[in-house]
């Protein structure tokens, strides 16, 4: 393969060579389902969906492994404090996610497992790094010690020295040092016996980095290929994944990738800051496939301010491939052309992923393909279109796909309001067929207005919106 990835823990682009020739196994952190998902959330799955594609139409075997953290600290609180049962709370917010997934186009995982679904793996991993002298019990707590393995910080260049306390509990008393991190946290007084689990040193819930161990080794064994997640993951969360399956024997993580945030006030979008835009909120102003185009073009290691007026201009030039796209396969069918990807596309994705510059081999090909039209030249409209969807296939933006069917809201409006048109546009031939062109003309301004814009092709009139 010529594919080359950014590695956070070697600070370099590295050539990617697949552990197993023929295939990838790749796991990303998913969310902890503590509320529903805003645009921050889901740049990572676009992310390493466009990844997945890519390697996929590489010819490789991709297992992909997205998990879902579904008892946290932060769940207890919510879903006290709404005075629900948590797992309740966790399950509503779950569907919220998926919801935001299926909407913008990003494929299912191979595997979708949850943290609460794992523990006998967690207990087992904890029980290894026991026996090896990386980990003990005080008091039903279980505790990483970062002490006992030298290579801890190796991920993210940091030296333990430098290091603050990892303060993910109320008190360091029950710690060596107050670096260690916690594996297990003991059962609390006033939680609900729901949230706690029997292990051999007593009733508890994981924490929150155990679980992505467990569950990376159960579905894709002792080594995979590819860890991927948000930038702020990298530490403590990757750091200490990284430093508890090592010091428990397994290789883990070859390659580790991580995406830039999405800000928005030159903040970091986080619930806890208050600066979020909802992906169910947002798709009500724009089409979904229009918000899939602005999260992807950018590289997925730079950093996105969310404003209105980007989300307008992206969709704006969406809209130009969109149109081609229709008005080729219009032309000449919508399956002509073989799907073959231009070299600058392909050379952009290999090299690190660069989708502005894969976006702009996009574009290009669709202007050859609009002067291929305008010329009458089928053999070669037909060419640039199946080129241009197999590019727009790996970047889960093809308008042909029934993903994008409809303007992506509800599904049945979406044809009520295509029926309607079409409506139109026959009262608009029938004028033009009597000759009142002063007629047809008001009908298609009257659509111009609506963001329904109209051309005469000698096929009939299409139509597509403007906004």
């Amino acid at each position: 393969m010529s594919l080359r990835l950014y590695d956070t823990a070697a600070r370099a682009v590295r050539d990617f060579v697949p552990l197993r020739p023929g295939k990838a196994s790749v796991y990303v952190c998913g969310l902890t389902v503590q509320g529903p998902p805003h645009v921050g959330h889901v740049r990572a799955a676009l992310a390493f969906d466009v990844l997945r594609r890519w390697l996929t139409a590489q010819g490789l075997d991709v297992t992909y492994v997205r998990n879902i953290t579904d008892i946290d600290d932060k769940i207890l609180a919510k879903a006290e404090a709404n005075g629900v049962p948590w797992w309740a709370w966790a399950y509503d917010n779950e569907r919220a996610c998926t919801r935001a997934y299926d909407i913008l186009g990003v494929l299912p995982p191979t595997y979708e497992p949850r943290a609460t679904g794992h523990v006998p793996d967690m207990v087992e991993l904890m029980d290894r790094l026991i026996r090896r002298g990386h980990a003990y019990a005080v008091d039903g707590d279980v505790y990483f010690d970062v002490r006992s393995f030298p290579e801890y910080g190796a991920l993210t260049g940091q030296k333990l020295g430098d290091l603050q306390p990892a303060a993910d509990t109320e008190t360091d008393d029950r710690k060596r040092d107050p670096r260690d991190f916690a594996l297990w946290k003991a059962a609390k007084p006033g939680e609900p016996e729901t949230a706690s689990w029997p292990t051999p040193w007593g009733r508890g819930r994981p924490g929150w980095h155990l679980e992505c161990s467990a569950m990376a080794e159960r579905y894709l064994g002792p080594e995979f290929d590819i860890h991927g997640g948000g930038l702020d993951l990298r530490f403590p969360h990757h750091e200490n994944e990284q430093a508890q399956s090592r010091a428990a024997g397994d290789g883990f993580a070859q390659y580790w990738l991580h995406n830039g945030w999405v800000t928005l006030g030159g903040e970091k979008m986080s619930k806890s800051l208050g600066n979020t835009a909802l992906v169910d909120e947002v798709v009500t102003r724009v089409r979904p496939v229009e918000l899939r185009y602005y999260l992807v073009a950018p590289h997925y290691r730079s950093t996105i301010e969310f404003t209105d007026a980007a989300l307008e201009e992206a969709g704006s030039a969406y809209r130009r491939i969109e149109s081609f796209v229709k008005r080729a396969a219009e032309r000449v069918g919508a399956g002509a052309g073989a799907p073959v990807f231009c070299a600058d596309f392909s050379s952009a994705l290999d090299d690190d992923l660069a989708t502005p510059a894969a976006i702009a081999a996009v574009h290009e090909t669709v202007r050859e393909g609009n002067t291929a039209l305008a010329d009458g030249n089928d053999a070669a409209v037909a060419g640039t279109l199946g080129s241009v969807r197999a590019m727009l296939g790996v970047l889960g933006l093809d308008p042909m796909d029934p993903q994008w069917a409809t303007s992506g809201g509800d599904e049945k409006l979406g044809r009520a309001a295509d029926g309607l048109v079409a409506l139109v546009l026959e009262q608009r031939q029938a004028a033009r067929a009597r000759k009142d062109f002063a007629a047809a003309d008001a009908i298609r301004d009257q659509l111009a207005n609506l963001g329904v814009s109209v051309e005469d092709t000698p096929q009939g009139p299409r139509w597509e919106l403007t906004s």
